[in-house]
């Protein structure tokens, strides 16, 4: 998912895809584990959209601390 798409969702919206992304790397490292994972770079990509939004969720709260 790209950062402009994840700026227009709000910070429930970007927490509960972090959970879900969160939750698809652990069964994408199961599943490399046993040998079953094609697409390694799966992981990578997955682990850079947990960044991007956690990113863009801590740039939400400073701007609405912020007078």
């Amino acid at each position: 998912m790209k950062s402009t798409e994840m700026r227009a969702l709000g910070v429930e919206e970007l927490l509960s895809r972090v959970g879900e992304w969160e939750e698809q790397v652990f069964r994408y490292r199961c599943e490399q584990k046993t040998g079953q994972l094609e697409n390694t770079n799966l992981i990578r990509s997955t682990r850079q959209d947990i960044a991007r939004a956690k990113t863009i969720m801590r740039e939400k709260e400073h701007a609405g601390s912020q007078p």
